[in-house]
């Protein structure tokens, strides 16, 4: 009887250690992060300990209604009933690691792993996952269409030189190319699976309102925290156009590799602010405080409530 008792508290053991490493691993990550962008944070924060404290606070508040957001846009994208409280931890917890792993990869991870331990399957939960990804894309788009008319002349068409319109050209091809290839009986099961996830959170009206619902209000709240913070420093622009800047300027920085869109996103909106009249300064802390609220601090606690869901097995 002894020796089982022993195995099994080895196993444990080495589960303890495995989770203490992992742990630490990823405090090491938000140490790493938070110093490679040390002078943007403690320049934000001397510029934001004179501004308005009123609308940081309604920054605040809007950027901690976000993880809400998404966990109602995750749970429309499933049939499967959800546990509501470790779905908002997942969410808070996959913000987190999105600001660690490049293009979104931390995020679906996190809801990949989190969709399993309810019990989907792999490729179910992958389907869902890329139904609230497509679902946010969608949104964005359809609210930046609706706000540019309210703001004309705010966005322009980018110029595109022919070499740049050619290199994508060819890489669309040579992609097309490819998938049509060996790869494409995988890529039809997995385009087919999704349809059939898409058709079947539609069939129910309240699972397309909750993703749909979810999906937009992700994305104004994220445009209101832009808002809030502009209003702090005091920055002279209409909250329409900063809304339409920020979505603009987001799904611009979608298209670069980069974790949480840390680097592409700051330096869209910077420039898509200053381009709209506003001095340089200004437009510097109005980023910097969005990035404030929205990644350096909830960062350490977001990968805390990480390692929590990892150790319980919720992950």
């Amino acid at each position: 009887m002894t020796a089982p008792v022993e195995v099994v508290g080895a196993l444990r053991r080495r589960r303890v250690c495995w989770h203490l490493a992992g742990c630490l691993t990823l405090l090491l990550c938000a140490v790493y992060v938070a110093r490679r962008h040390w002078p943007a944070v403690e320049t934000g924060a001397v510029r934001l300990a004179v501004a308005d404290q009123g609308w940081l606070l309604v920054g605040a508040t809007a950027a901690s209604g976000t993880w809400a957001a998404s966990a109602l846009a995750q749970q429309g994208a499933v049939t499967l009933r959800l546990p509501a409280r470790r779905l908002v931890a997942a969410q808070f917890a996959a913000s987190a690691a999105n600001h660690v792993l490049p293009a979104g990869l931390g995020a679906g991870a996190v809801n990949l792993r989190f969709l399993m331990r309810c019990g989907l399957p792999a490729c179910r939960a992958a389907g869902a996952v890329a139904v609230k990804t497509t679902a946010g894309g969608l949104v964005r788009l359809a609210l930046i269409a609706a706000l540019a008319p309210a703001c004309p002349g705010l966005l322009s068409v980018p110029h595109v030189s022919p070499a740049a319109l050619a290199a994508v050209l060819g890489a669309a091809v040579l992609l097309a190319a490819i998938l049509a290839g060996p790869l494409w009986p995988r890529c039809r099961r997995v385009v087919t699976g999704a349809m059939a996830d898409i058709r079947a959170v539609h069939a129910c009206p309240a699972r397309a309102a909750a993703l749909w619902g979810g999906s937009l209000l992700f994305a104004l709240l994220h445009s209101a925290v832009v808002i809030a913070v502009t209003q702090a420093v005091g920055l002279a622009l209409p909250p329409l156009q900063v809304a339409l800047l920020y979505l603009a300027a987001s799904s611009a920085a979608a298209l670069l590799p980069t974790p949480g869109g840390l680097g592409s996103l700051d330096a869209a909106l910077a420039f898509a602010l200053t381009t709209a009249g506003a001095p340089a300064s200004a437009a510097a802390s109005a980023v910097i405080g969005y990035r404030l609220l929205t990644v350096w601090l909830p960062l350490l606690p977001g990968l805390l409530v990480l390692g929590v869901l990892v150790r319980r097995r919720a992950l």
